[in-house]
């Protein structure tokens, strides 16, 4: 007998609201419990969420479309349930543009039974079941008429249920917006779309806009400055014992002379917008992508004052910073000497001498980018030697560890950054007597680690915590560098600071002199005992 288009849309959307969806009616339950004044408003919410459901999949698929669009449907909704469910992530436009550019490496350490699980039993057994039941096709104008009356008769339910609770749904919709981030698919898709037009305006404009065009180091400086900029990954402010953690997580630092900032702020909660975001003039403010990329950043502002610069990268990519910057991949054994597991951020440091060497005038600037503490598999992050705080999580799958296990985990991959950065610190003080020499280090974004059950990182500024948003920052300078009063510096270490000082804060130390410069986002600028613009 078989089903007309208008069934398998009607059968895959109720599908999807009856399994896929287990997140989305638990954070509801979250801001409306059960009561007798809730109770009929809350129960039309599955009819909304299937009618929404119906009228995005009557209207993307039609005809021979209907069961390859069905079945992508349930496949990609079987993962975002997954995402959801295990971790209480949001599938937003910035989530999907940090899944295409996520290597094959990194795309592993998620690969686990519960994802196989839910990708075989949610997504593919069901798109296999469409493709078994026959296609009921009773012509174009038959079809066609019989979708539009489907799609006419769900929008007009809609308003009727809308009109019915309309103090509920008035609620809902104006107070309560982040519940929609949870509905599936239709928050996906709808984040799909966003991130696809975004890009395809991106690729159709390749004019990149210069800025500080009269950049220029001070005339006159007689010393040169090497600087070390280290771009951390998913740490978090409160796990560094510099800022007051109970676990001695920086046990190498602490004897250094650090200065770690206790109120720094991401300007994003993934890597994909903190990073550009942080070399971009913009501010978080007025950040978007399309026009980062399509103008300069710090890196290129500093190259044209004559400045040497070069990106080391351990993580991924530099998400769009480096592409007209020198740039070397860490991330395999061609490049990195130091890989076990996987290649660790110390390999990094393994050639830095060499190309300190080979620029025996000018003043340097070394960004280095790290996989520090990328999860969810962070017993990986670090060697075994590391592994100081036991038991840890093994897994990927968070959900089969105990909170003190993935700590544990988490907290071992932070003490081997602190290791990592003391390593730098080392090299510079080698350089001590040739250089100026600084090290800057700063997170591009937090991570929950189960609180409020959630995990990972991504979600939406206006919504994430601030495990996610609240990140550690540090400054250590040499003993040339002596323009800087550390002590006076030291005491604004509680200040609410920001990515958004990061481009100006560079400039400053490096004596450049520029339009795009502002001195009161220069974190240094009050601390340095003459004046250096």
């Amino acid at each position: 007998m078989g089903l007309t288009g208008n069934g398998f849309v009607f059968y895959v959307s109720a599908f999807l609201i009856l399994v896929c969806n287990v997140t989305f009616f638990k954070e509801i339950l979250k801001v409306y419990p059960l009561s007798t004044s809730t109770a009929f408003a809350l129960a039309t919410l599955p009819l909304m969420l299937g009618l929404t459901s119906l009228l995005l999949l009557g209207v993307l698929s039609f005809g021979r479309t209907t069961k390859p669009v069905l079945a992508v449907i349930l496949v990609l909704s079987s993962l975002a349930a997954y995402f959801m469910d295990s971790y209480g992530v949001v599938i937003s436009s910035e989530m999907l543009q940090n899944a295409t550019q996520t290597n094959v490496s990194e795309a592993s350490d998620l690969l686990n039974l519960k994802l196989i699980a839910y990708l075989g039993v949610l997504g593919v057994l069901p798109a296999v079941a469409i493709f078994r039941v026959p296609f009921r096709w009773r012509g174009w104008r038959t079809e066609l008429l019989a979708r539009l009356k489907l799609l006419a008769l769900a929008t007009v339910l809609l308003g009727v249920i809308i009109v019915s609770f309309g103090s509920f749904y008035a609620s809902f919709f104006r107070e309560h917006k982040v519940l929609r981030f949870y509905a599936n698919p239709t928050y996906y898709v709808y984040s799909a779309i966003k991130l696809f037009g975004r890009q395809l305006r991106t690729e159709t404009d390749s004019t990149i806009m210069p800025i500080g065009e009269d950049a220029r180091v001070k005339a006159g400086d007689p010393h040169r400055e090497l600087i070390f900029l280290v771009i951390g990954e998913t740490a978090r402010a409160d796990r560094f014992s510099l800022n007051g953690y109970a676990r001695d997580t920086n046990p190498l630092l602490r004897q250094e002379n650090v200065i770690s900032f206790t109120n720094f702020w991401s300007c994003g909660t993934s890597t994909a917008v903190s990073v550009p975001c942080m070399f971009s003039a913009l501010g978080k403010n007025a950040y978007n992508e399309k026009q980062a990329q399509h103008q300069e950043n710090l890196l290129d502002v500093v190259r044209r004052s004559g400045v040497y610069v070069v990106w080391l990268d351990n993580n991924s990519d530099s998400k769009g910073v480096a592409v007209r910057t020198p740039y070397k991949n860490y991330r395999s054994s061609e490049q990195n000497p130091i890989c076990d597991t996987e290649c660790r951020d110390e390999g990094m440091l393994a050639h830095i001498q060499k190309t300190i060497d080979a620029h025996p005038s000018g003043d340097i600037l070394i960004v280095m980018h790290q996989m520090g503490n990328h999860g969810p598999a962070y017993y990986k992050r670090y060697p075994k030697s590391f592994e100081r705080f036991t038991p840890v999580c093994e897994s990927n799958d968070l959900s089969r560890c105990k909170q003190e296990e993935i700590d544990n985990a988490y907290d071992n991959a932070i003490l081997y950054t602190d290791y990592f950065l003391s390593k730098t610190i080392a090299i510079l003080k080698q350089n001590d007597d040739k250089f100026e020499s600084a090290l800057f280090y700063i997170s591009d974004h937090g991570e929950s680690l189960g609180e409020s059950g959630l995990f990972l990182h991504g979600l939406p500024y206006a919504i994430a915590p601030n495990s996610q948003t609240h990140v550690p920052a540090i400054m250590w300078f040499g003993k040339r560098f002596n323009e800087v009063d550390v002590t006076a510096l030291a005491k604004k270490r509680g200040l609410r600071f920001s990515h958004d000082n990061l481009f100006h804060t560079v400039l400053g130390a490096l004596e450049i002199q520029s339009d795009v410069y502002r001195p009161e986002l220069d974190i240094l600028r009050s601390v340095y005992k003459a004046e250096k613009h």
